[in-house]
């Protein structure tokens, strides 16, 4: 993962796909353009229950979000981690 340490409370995960419906209405709130029910790959970034950050894979793409209020705190390093290298 990522050398910078998390803040205390964030946490990040790789969820079996296709993602819980919670878990797709949070992917979808931070990524409204991404083709969420085509995802070969999701790390999502936690933080109090909430999703704060993702990253998403779709054959052809990628995109990364972050809430604003948690950027720049190694949770970007620690999602693109979180993924194997695309195929």
């Amino acid at each position: 993962m990522s050398s910078t340490p998390l803040p205390a409370r964030v946490r990040v995960t790789v969820p079996p796909l296709p993602l819980a419906p919670a878990l797709t209405a949070a992917a979808r709130r931070l990524c409204p353009g991404a083709p969420v029910d085509a995802l070969t790959g999701a790390a999502l970034a936690i933080a109090g229950g909430s999703v704060i950050g993702a990253h998403l894979r779709w054959a052809g793409g990628e995109v990364q979000v972050v809430e604003t209020g948690w950027r720049g705190r190694g949770i970007e390093e620690a999602l693109r981690g979180a993924l194997p290298p695309a195929d």
